[in-house]
């Protein structure tokens, strides 16, 4: 019999457990080993099966387990340092407000940072993998920096999925109903109790609406907005139902509530808190693209023109994208897009020819009546990066299209190289190892804020005890293995009488190989099963095995990674090596925080450079944990042989896909077997693994301080934060004004902007190191006058098709022309240093220049040389 209708039933708490409660809405429990404790100690049975989650552990506790804590002098002594602990750690200064009285430009007084999926605590199942956690680890981080962030999100009522295995191996999904009131989450409600409605115009006059629930991470508020209110008919009810699910025009719903929906949360939250209005927006991915279009809405409500909008909004705004293939992102049909805007939809009074421009791809070979999300989002934004140095290139790359006429190295894109939150992915062993050796606030402070002289601290535990560490994590890992195998089985059909055999699976001291990710195609869930035969001699080795745990899950809709996932299954189910592999259903958080620190090896083979970072092996490094992994992503960045190995790529342009995969995996298979392995098990006279050890040390003293989170939002701050928190106050409605202006009349103007000649005082065509080319050039400016413009002469190395590469820019002065009789054109003129030997060339380029903008790629425009010029173009250098 089902219940007509389900409800929670709160616990009342004794006076002096009150404390309880905002220590259980404070995710900050989710990273704070001290405040998780506290909360086993309430009732270890219920702490196990609420599954570390204190609130639904509260919700279970009996009124006399309660009372009995409350006389419990020991127990409210814990409480009351708890709660003090919370009240210093969310009200006192931390490095954002040092910073910001550090001199220097002032950091902005809050940022918004909206994402699609947050991965903060399995107790708040909103994410599907990297971008989530990413974006949750990003949250936590700026709670312990004190950067005031608010967290933007959707609230999805069955999450992601969970996972499960049929008898063959085949994915099964499923998608449990959450009720907001069973999660630490609270409802936003003005003074009077009713809670805050955002509302959204649909075509044909309905209307989406939305509550918002606010979860606390640490310091920081992260709004989620709800569409499962009773004021929705069936389908708008249901837009924020699952995570990554539906059609297109769903998937259109879900990022307008985010994006526009997104903002007006926002609003209403600081109007009834007091918080402060953010100066930045930070769109992660371009998920939540719309926000720009909501906040030139709101602007041009004020009788501003759309122009001077969106350069007002382009100068607040920070866009990350996360994807280095076109296949990844959100593209909509530009008709579905046009019937959501308008009259009779949302942002009635925007003109929509010009909403649709803003997401046309424009590029050779885009497609004409596509929305895209990505290009969208950079075009909404002064600043845009991706994850990872090699990303950035990737991205700048994939983008170059929308700034025809340059390199791709100066497509306006950087990079900064995503982190992880310490505190939440360390396991507490080891944080406790480093508390007892350099002194528990040197260890948290390593891993809250960084710094390599704290990081460096952990030199000094010995070889036996880091031995000693490593193994008890291994046997933790070897005994969560088989409770989740065994459960997986029971899910599968098995009996009792069938599973003796997983008392027997993996062995605390056998060497331990990690992967578990998400499951597309370009990560190689399958690549280490090429050649079975080869993986089974390695598995089964006689002095040298090695053991492998799997996870992963494969998209609903991805028919091709579920027949990879039950492939990896139906090899790890094999009798002859269940022992030594194990494929275990439903990766996620709770899974990871156990299977990080277990590992001695963190696999990662996806197909270079499809990774954009791929953060999985950064949290196992924080443990201790090596990596042996592709050059894809950070490990591209931060390789060494000090922390593990890379596999060696066939990424030729003539290799086919099947070769390469068998080329690649055969490079797998021997790095196992000739280096990883043998420097496992090479034990010196004290029985310890002493060269592997030093590897260990030298990946947490090394590595560690780079991939954390708090030296990533830290980045953030002080490179994309504060800049366009300066450009957003240099930027007001006049200026913006004024900048939209100014870019209106130099593009109507371009088209007679030209580079007319070109010389040098060097006819030879050898020069010497250290010499300097004096250039005279003429251009014609048309209608623009040099102040609207920067004439640079680019310099560098030439290959054998004369393009330049390393090249340095050298800015050129007016040195006469303009005069009415000379229709436009003006002479410039400068030095061009000979900096480097060998082949060595330059070129000339006139381009727009203006106070407020932030790249000189910013319009697009650029003009060059007709041909390129006879004297002194190149030159070689000895």
């Amino acid at each position: 019999m089902k219940a007509i209708r389900r409800f929670t039933v709160r616990p009342v708490l004794p006076e002096p457990l009150r404390p309880l409660s905002d220590l259980a809405r404070n995710l900050r429990w989710s990273w704070h080993a001290e405040t998780r404790e506290l909360f086993q100690a309430v009732d270890p049975e219920g702490w196990r099966a609420a599954g570390g989650d204190p609130v639904r552990l509260l919700g279970t506790v009996s009124a006399a387990r309660l009372g009995e804590l409350a006389r419990d002098r020991r127990f409210l002594r814990r409480l009351t340092a708890a709660a003090d602990d919370l009240d210093d750690y969310l009200r006192g200064r931390r490095w954002y407000q040092n910073h910001a009285e550090g001199g220097g430009d002032e950091p902005p007084a809050a940022v918004a940072y909206f994402s699609p999926e947050f991965g903060v605590t399995a107790a708040l199942p909103q994410y599907s993998g990297g971008l989530g956690i990413l974006a949750g680890d990003h949250l936590k981080a700026a709670s312990d920096l004190g950067v005031p962030l608010v967290g933007v999100g959707l609230l999805y009522r069955h999450g992601y999925f969970r996972q499960s295995l049929s008898r063959d191996g085949w994915q099964l999904e499923h998608y449990p109903l959450l009720d907001p009131n069973e999660l630490p989450l609270t409802l936003l409600r003005r003074p009077d109790a009713t809670p805050v409605r955002i509302s959204l115009a649909l075509p044909g006059g309905r209307s989406l609406f939305a509550h918002v629930w606010v979860a606390q991470v640490g310091r920081v508020p992260l709004l989620m907005l709800d569409s499962d209110v009773e004021e929705n008919g069936p389908g708008e009810r249901n837009v924020t139902d699952r995570l990554y699910g539906g059609g297109s025009e769903h998937r259109l719903l879900q990022e307008m509530l985010l994006g526009i929906g997104g903002v007006r949360a926002v609003r209403a939250y600081c109007a009834l808190t007091g918080h402060p209005a953010p100066e930045v927006f930070h769109t992660n991915e371009g998920h939540a693209g719309f926000l720009g279009l909501e906040r030139i809405r709101e602007l041009t409500d004020q009788d501003t023109d759309f122009d001077a909008a969106l350069e007002a909004v382009r100068a607040g705004t920070v866009f990350t994208t996360h994807t280095p293939v076109p296949a990844g992102i959100d593209r909509f049909d530009r008709d579905l897009v046009a019937r959501h805007f308008g009259p009779g939809a949302e942002l009635p009074d925007v003109d929509v020819t010009r909403l649709l421009q803003l997401g046309r791809e424009t590029y050779p070979g885009g497609e004409p009546h596509v929305f895209n999300m990505a290009v969208m989002g950079l075009r909404l934004a002064q600043r845009a990066n991706g994850v990872s140095t090699l990303h950035g290139s990737v991205s700048r790359s994939m983008f170059s299209g929308l700034w025809p006429g340059f390199d791709a190295e100066e497509v306006p894109i950087t990079s900064i190289t995503n982190g992880v939150h310490a505190p939440t992915w360390v396991a507490p062993e080891v944080l406790r190892l480093g508390a007892r050796r350099i002194g528990a606030q040197r260890a948290e402070d390593a891993l809250s804020v960084g710094g390599s002289e704290r990081w460096d601290a952990f030199a000094e535990i010995d070889d036996a005890a880091v031995w000693e560490l490593r193994r008890e994590l291994r046997e933790q890992l070897v005994h969560e293995v088989r409770t989740r195998l065994r459960a997986s089985w029971r899910e599968r059909g098995a009996g009792s009488a069938e599973l003796g055999w997983i008392d027997g699976v993996l062995d605390p001291d056998v060497l331990t190989i990690g992967f578990a990710r998400r499951v597309p195609s370009y990560k190689r869930l399958t690549l280490m099963l090429r050649d079975r035969d080869r993986l089974r001699e390695m598995l089964l080795h006689p002095t040298r095995p090695v053991q492998i745990v799997v996870a992963g899950k494969a998209h609903p809709a991805d028919d091709g990674g579920k027949r990879l996932v039950r492939e990896m299954v139906r090899f790890a189910d094999d009798p002859r090596v269940r022992h030594r592999i194990v494929f275990l259903p439903d990766y996620g958080m709770g899974m990871a925080r156990k299977l990080y620190p277990g590992c001695d090896v963190w696999l990662n083979n996806p197909l270079r450079p499809l990774e954009a970072c791929g953060t999985s092996g950064m949290k196992a490094a924080l443990n201790g944990c090596l990596n042996l992994s592709v050059r894809d992503g950070w490990w591209d960045e931060w390789y060494d042989p000090d922390f593990g190995w890379e596999i060696p790529t066939a990424d030729g342009p003539t290799t086919d896909e099947e070769r390469r995969d068998d080329l690649e995996a055969h490079a797998l298979y021997e790095l196992i077997e000739q280096r990883v392995a043998p420097r496992f098990y090479d034990r010196g006279a004290n029985g310890l693994p002493e060269r592997w050890i030093e590897m260990v040390r030298r990946t947490i003293t090394s590595l560690g301080p780079k991939v954390v989170a708090g030296r990533m939002v830290r980045e953030y701050v002080e490179r994309l934060y504060t800049p366009a928190a300066r450009a957003h106050r240099a930027l007001d409605l006049e200026g913006a004004g004024e900048l939209a202006a100014w870019k209106a009349r130099v593009r109507a103007a371009w088209p007679g902007v030209a580079v007319d000649h070109v010389e040098a005082d060097e006819s030879s065509e050898v020069a010497e190191l250290g010499a300097t080319l004096a250039l005279r050039v003429r251009v014609t400016l048309g209608e623009l006058q040099p102040e609207d413009v920067e004439v640079q002469a680019v310099a560098g190395r030439v290959d054998t098709r004369d393009a330049l590469a390393d090249a340095r820019t050298f800015p050129l002065k007016p040195a006469g022309g303009g005069g009415p009789d000379q229709q436009g054109r003006w002479v410039y003129e400068g030095p061009l240093s000979l900096d480097r030997t060998g082949p060595f060339g330059y070129t000339v380029r006139v381009l727009p220049a203006h106070r407020l903008l932030a790249a000189g790629a910013d319009l697009g425009l650029v003009a060059l040389p007709a041909e390129s010029p006879g004297e002194g173009a190149g030159v070689l250098l000895r």
